[in-house]
């Protein structure tokens, strides 16, 4: 008999309390065990105070609901100014019933920066600068993939504000990913390796299918492929942020075919892990505002044939640098 008091048992302590606060890799590269770097990120969240407004913190590293706004009445300055340093804080902020119209929705955005005209997906009908998400029976949603929204501009977002219009039930829930935990998250060895890359986005990939060969020529005069540091510093934290994903990347500028290939899988599927994650669950007139330098985000397919409608609008980023 073992000092368990079970013949089956040989165990006589957690199997954890050998490795202590290590972390394991498994096979195939799987991490296990504490993510000992988010530690520090979030006892810097939880010390932070705020004035105009309440903060809820969702997630380890990013994510923060802010209670006590209306966003579709104009904010004062010192209102803005806060909002913007939450958002460079938790890299993605959620609000919970804020119905907008169209107009109030642009004037909100527009506090931030200037907006985007997106070519290649629908509008609201006469707002221009709001891209609209209508998702049927007859038309699903495929944004269901990590990804940074429109890397393929010389100057991506900086950030987007989304407005849930219509939403189904059960489902359709987005998910955002912390990019700085994510690159912290690597090796020594895979970030030695990755200092100083470069990587193509192509605006082809996602939206080539719905082109002919004279819309492609002419968005490719347009939109020529860009390049883009594989580790980008944030313009206004300075933080280092992995800036590639599988949506618009289409390779690494450095390496050959194979090795980029086989680089790229590896730094994408960072974004996999769930402790870089939060996940928000809309309802009607939820709104969600993120940092698009320092999150990627991915948009849950699980509600098909229920509708999801949603309308974004976003704003102008500087270009990546290292």
């Amino acid at each position: 008999m073992t000092k368990t008091g079970h013949a089956d048992i040989v165990a006589a302590a957690d199997p954890s309390a050998r490795l202590g606060a290590q972390g394991r890799t498994m096979g195939w590269g799987n991490r296990v065990g504490p993510l000992n770097h988010l530690a520090e990120e979030r006892e810097r969240l939880a010390a932070l105070t705020w004035e105009r407004f309440e903060v809820v913190r969702v997630g380890a590293t990013l994510g923060a609901e802010v209670r006590g706004l209306t966003l579709a009445r104009p904010l004062d300055e010192a209102t803005i100014d806060e909002l913007r340093r939450a958002l460079f804080a938790y890299k993605v902020l959620f609000f919970r019933d804020q119905p907008l119209t169209a107009d109030q929705h642009v004037a909100f955005a527009s506090r931030f920066g200037e907006l985007e005209i997106h070519p290649f997906i629908p509008s609201n009908t006469g707002t221009p600068e709001l891209v609209r998400f209508e998702k049927t029976a007859e038309v699903g949603g495929y944004e269901n993939i990590w990804h940074h929204d429109v890397t393929w501009r010389e100057r991506p977002s900086m950030g987007a504000v989304l407005h849930a219009i219509e939403v189904p039930p059960v489902g359709g829930d987005t998910l955002f990913c912390d990019m700085h935990a994510a690159y912290e998250g690597l090796s020594d060895d895979v970030k030695g390796r990755v200092a100083g890359l470069h990587a193509r986005h192509d605006f082809l990939r996602a939206f080539g299918a719905n082109l002919t060969e004279a819309q492609k020529a002419e968005m490719r005069a347009r939109y020529p492929v860009v390049e883009h540091p594989v580790v980008v510093s944030h313009d206004v934290t300075g933080r280092s942020l992995l800036y590639v994903n599988r949506v618009f990347t289409t390779g690494i500028v450095e390496l050959a075919a194979e090795e980029s290939e086989e680089l790229l899988e590896q730094l994408c599927r960072q974004a996999d892990l769930p402790e870089y994650q939060v996940r928000f669950h809309w309802e009607p007139d939820s709104v969600a505002f993120w940092d698009n330098r320092a999150v990627q985000h991915y948009a849950t397919s699980d509600y098909w044939p229920e509708r999801r409608v949603m309308e974004r609008a976003s704003i102008i980023g500087a270009r990546p640098a290292a």
